[in-house]
């Protein structure tokens, strides 16, 4: 298992390594840059209200106030509380998922059929966030950015395919309050096309 607590250094570019994750604290009015490096590759992203962690992204208050479930450039990503956390800035891919849990031990064992598996985005998000005082049950739907999750209108049946994103293609989120933020370089084999690969953030 992998743990990583980055700093808040601004202009540097941090790489994600394959199946693990990070958290830091972003200020309100920071802008966070999401990069895949090699293409096909997905990030789950949480965001909790720095001053008080039971305040935390929202996936049905955000795609209910959107009114569409591919949220992109000028979106916003808002807490359990109705707040505005996140304003989706540039969006070189614009097609993410707001869906779909992190991956897991279930995830691989009930999905892949795995007999020893992967402890997947949520054993790294839980690492990532303890030293915060975050636990496993505070762990909601995250923000999958460049996951491309196809649902079919009429029998609602869903579908992981392959990212739409390329290499070097990014997506920009602008802080409205001081934040912690987790991400990963996701797990899950569906999710980036079996090719597990890295992922990068920059602080402006």
């Amino acid at each position: 298992m992998s743990i990583s607590i980055q700093g808040t250094e601004t202009g540097i570019v941090h790489t994600i390594a394959p199946r693990t994750g990070v958290a830091f604290r972003l200020a309100k009015g920071q802008t966070l840059t999401v990069i895949d490096p090699e293409g096909q590759q997905v990030s789950d992203m949480l965001a909790y209200n720095a001053r008080d962690t039971n305040e935390v992204i929202s996936s049905g208050r955000s795609i209910d106030y959107a009114s569409r479930l591919f949220l992109t450039t000028g979106d916003i990503l808002y807490s359990n509380r109705s707040n505005p956390m996140l304003v989706i800035g540039e969006d070189q891919v614009g097609r993410h998922d707001f869906t779909l849990t992190p991956c897991s031990k279930d995830t691989f064992r009930i999905i892949y059929g795995d007999e020893t598996p992967h402890h997947g985005c949520q054993g790294n998000l839980e690492m990532a966030l303890a030293p915060y005082g975050i636990g496993p049950d505070q762990i909601p739907i995250a923000f999958n950015v460049f996951m491309h999750v196809d649902t079919n209108g009429e029998t609602g049946e869903i579908r992981v395919l392959p990212p739409l994103s390329k290499a070097g293609d990014l997506t920009r989120f602008e802080a409205q309050l001081d934040l912690i933020i987790a991400l990963t370089a996701c797990s899950a084999g569906q999710s980036n096309n079996f090719t597990y690969k890295p992922i990068q953030y920059r602080i402006d």
